[in-house]
């Protein structure tokens, strides 16, 4: 028997305590909303957007959501947070001031402005904490609705758990007994991925509960502009199941109705919980005290009409009144515990203050004291001193405000080195322990993170036949899957054909339709679905059928699974692989390589560019191993080229971050990746022929790039730089040579103009010579490269033209 089919009896004594514990919590999280606009109008905080009038729905939510159960929710869930005891009322200050020390803001250690909500899914080495004993969230993000594609990845994680034999589900689940549950505003169901969630859902049959939160505006924008009918569940009735067709079961219930609300929200985990099918909330009627957030007012926009019907339909107003005639308090002491949940609030802003304040306060008095000792013996000790009286006379100083002091007094020692150096010196470690609060955990700081992997050469058989490229990549899943029972891959016709490609040619067979699985045309979802089952502790790999489609995703890859790790201030991880293949093939919509957008875009996502198919498996087989995010691309056209079987399927890796030197010369470095290769090395051998000698590196991996700074070693030798990109004119050619000559001080060693040779600035044209003319050619490289020799070496090589 479930926890949810288990009835324990209560007292009525029972019963009265934890309805008015629900009050309390509710009108502690009204206060803090009141109190933290109060603290943005006056400077304290940057900018307030509060869960003001969802207070009582939440509580009824909190009720149902059991230890193991994930929240993907909107900013407004503070209630909910509260009651589910992962947030108090210093930790809200917390957040709203940006307080970097994660044991005061948990919740992204002052990275998020207040509002967004997480739990930590992981110590502080990067080590799973065992999910299902504690009640989770995953992080939230601004963008609206974009906490809808994670929100399908966590739910499916526990249809893989239930369903899929061999999977170690220590830390992680109960058999599948956890629902995902959602959140949303009911405006911001109008975007597209909320639509793309709930379709994918309805399909994949998943416990997953959904409430929106009706208060009619989306900011100011009514609700007759933002919903066809202007009601969410009412235009969602196709999805209602049925006894002949499976789907939601859908549930509308008033945000002020208290009781009702509890009886709904146990009702929509029962159906999720048992039956793993998906439940949509509509919880309408509701209100929003303060307006949007802080940036305006409500009262620009709803007429008194409405402003009458919120004051009187407030849901806190309601169940207030509602305890009161039903004899569980009364008014008297209903005033008694508002008036001291406004006295804990205060107290606890206070406190919340103090605490961010103190760090700074210290901060500030240590540079006071050094710029003191600088001034006694500075020639500029007059313009120091105004500085230290400035700096002096802010009460409650931000670190901008200390570090801009010391590097302006800086500038004004220049000269002076025996006051210089302490005050750099001072500079340079206050810089060194303050700017990691504001930058770490972009990538993994655990032991697994890539920047460990090594490289482990494939081994072969002598007699190791050649074969289509794809086999290899085939047969290396095939070990994958063996070897990691929680991994899994989906995407469209990665299925049952096996992928466009064939490179998963058979999968589907040996291991099962939840395993290998094919998806809808839903790019967004299928990576969402890919970030929420990471998040539970599967591998899954989520497919883009090509390159050009990654547009569809490019916003969740980049909002929110690059930033993950960053945003919870390495609490919660993702690590993702996303397959997919591009560069070079026939097309405007199939050919497209826009690798600068990718890598500008996803910081936080190492993107892995190989060669081959034997580097791109030995990608995943170190992947598999690591806890970090990663995009591999394929390349389009490598599947049907011949290369070696190799013996050690699985084993073999291919180390991240580390370049390849595949042909050694003396002339002129000659830098690229995936597809490209194969016309540079082409090029090369035609370049060999009348005496230049071409050196070419294969990338191999854009983000990290040459972790070892290999090029420059090159570049050290041969003095010349050719970079090869079939990406627009100043995109990833900008970045590799920003790398180079920035980071690697590759312009030390340059006798020519570094150059790149990249693609027309339009999209690929159709057919063989819409290739040719539009992306580098043999003949392109060629002549780059002897345009560059002939401008050294003019009598040697004669202009072509």
């Amino acid at each position: 028997m479930t926890e949810t089919q288990t009835k324990v009896e209560i007292t009525f004594d029972d019963f009265k305590a934890e309805v008015l514990n629900d009050y309390k919590i509710a009108t502690i999280s009204r206060e803090c909303s009141l109190l933290g606009r109060r603290e943005v109008l006056t400077g304290k905080a940057k900018f307030g957007i509060f869960g003001d009038g969802k207070e009582v729905p939440q509580l009824a939510l909190a009720k149902a959501f059991q230890n193991g159960d994930f929240r993907s929710g909107y900013y407004r869930d503070q209630t909910f947070m509260m009651a589910i005891g992962a947030m108090t009322i210093e930790q809200f200050f917390a957040g709203l001031y940006g307080h970097t020390d994660i044991n005061f803001d948990p919740m992204s250690a002052g990275r998020q402005m207040g509002g967004h909500f997480a739990t930590h899914s992981l110590d502080e080495n990067g080590n799973w904490n065992n999910l299902t004993t504690q009640k989770n969230s995953s992080a939230d993000i601004s963008p609206t609705a974009g906490q809808m594609p994670r929100l399908l990845g966590l739910a499916q994680a526990s249809k893989i758990y239930r369903n899929v034999s061999g999977i170690n589900q220590t830390n992680f689940s109960e058999n599948g007994n956890e629902i995902a549950w959602g959140t949303i505003g009911n405006a911001s169901t109008s975007e597209g991925l909320f639509f793309e969630t709930i379709n994918a859902a309805g399909v994949l049959q998943v416990p997953m509960v959904m409430s929106v939160w009706d208060d009619e505006y989306g900011i100011s924008v009514h609700a007759r502009h933002q919903t066809t009918k202007e009601n969410i569940s009412e235009i969602l009735k196709g999805f209602q199941r049925d006894t002949n067709s499976k789907g939601y079961e859908i549930l509308t219930v008033k945000g002020w109705d208290y009781p009702t609300l509890v009886a709904t929200y146990e009702k929509a985990a029962a159906i999720a919980r048992e039956e793993h099918v998906p439940v949509l909330i509509h919880v309408n009627e509701l209100t929003q005290p303060q307006g949007h957030s802080t940036s305006g007012s409500h009262e620009r926009y709803k007429n008194a009409e409405r402003l009458a019907w919120e004051a009187e339909f407030d849901c806190l107003v309601q169940m207030r009144a509602w305890l009161i005639e039903n004899n569980l308090a009364t008014a008297e002491e209903l005033e008694a515990m508002d008036e001291q949940a406004k006295k804990d609030v205060l107290e606890g802003k206070k406190a919340a203050w103090k605490a961010f304040v103190t760090p700074m306060k210290e901060e500030q008095n240590e540079l006071l004291e050094v710029l003191k000792s600088i001034a006694n013996s500075s020639e500029n000790k007059i313009f120091i001193e105004k500085i230290i009286s400035d700096l002096a006379t802010i009460k409650e100083p931000i670190r901008k405000e200390i570090l801009t002091s010391a590097r302006k007094v800086l500038r004004m020692v220049v000269n002076e080195t025996k006051v210089k150096t302490p005050l750099a010196n001072w500079i340079t470690n206050y810089t060194a322990k303050i700017q990691p609060k504001f930058s770490s955990h972009l990538f993994s700081q655990s032991d697994k993170n890539v920047l460990t992997s090594i490289d482990v050469a494939p081994t072969y058989d002598a007699s190791a036949e050649e074969v289509d490229a794809r086999l290899v990549l085939r047969d290396n899943f095939d070990a994958i899957f063996t070897k990691y029972p929680e991994s899994l891959i989906f995407g469209e016709d990665s299925g049952n054909i096996g992928d466009v490609n064939q490179g998963l040619e058979g999968m589907q067979e040996k291991y099962g339709e939840l395993r290998v699985a094919d998806v809808g045309i839903r790019e967004a979802t299928i990576l969402g679905q890919g970030i929420g089952m990471a998040m539970r502790g599967l591998r899954p790999i989520a497919e883009i059928q090509y390159l050009d489609y990654l547009l569809y995703a490019i916003q969740i890859m980049s909002d929110d699974l690059a930033t993950l790790q960053y945003r919870t201030a390495g609490r919660q991880k993702a690590p993702l692989i996303i397959r997919t293949r591009g560069h070079r093939l026939e097309g405007v919509w199939h050919s497209g390589s826009p690798m600068g957008m990718i890598i500008n875009s996803i910081r936080g996502i190492h993107v892995l560019v190989p060669r081959n198919m034997t580097k791109a498996a030995g990608f995943y087989n170190t992947l598999l191993e690591k806890d970090e995010p990663a995009l591999v691309i394929e390349c389009l056209n490598g599947y049907r080229l011949k290369e070696k079987m190799p013996t050690n399927l699985g084993e073999f890796k291919t180390a991240i971050g580390v370049v390849e030197t595949i042909k050694e010369g003396t002339d002129i470095t000659l830098i690229s990746y995936g597809s490209t290769l194969r016309l540079v090395e082409q090029a090369a051998k035609e370049l060999e022929i009348i005496g230049i000698s071409s050196e070419i590196i294969d990338i191999q991996s854009l983000l990290p790039f040459d972790i070892n700074h290999d090029i420059v070693k090159s570049i050290a030798k041969t003095n010349r730089l050719l970079v090869i990109d079939e990406d627009l004119p100043g995109g990833a050619s900008a970045y590799i040579l920003q790398e180079i000559l920035e980071v690697q001080n590759g312009y030390n060693y340059l006798d020519s103009a570094p150059q790149t040779l990249a693609s027309k600035a339009h999209r690929p044209a159709y057919g063989t010579d819409g290739d040719y003319f539009s992306k580098p050619s043999i003949e392109d490289i060629f002549e780059k490269v002897y345009a560059i020799m002939s401008e050294a070496n003019p009598t040697k090589f004669k202009s072509l033209y």
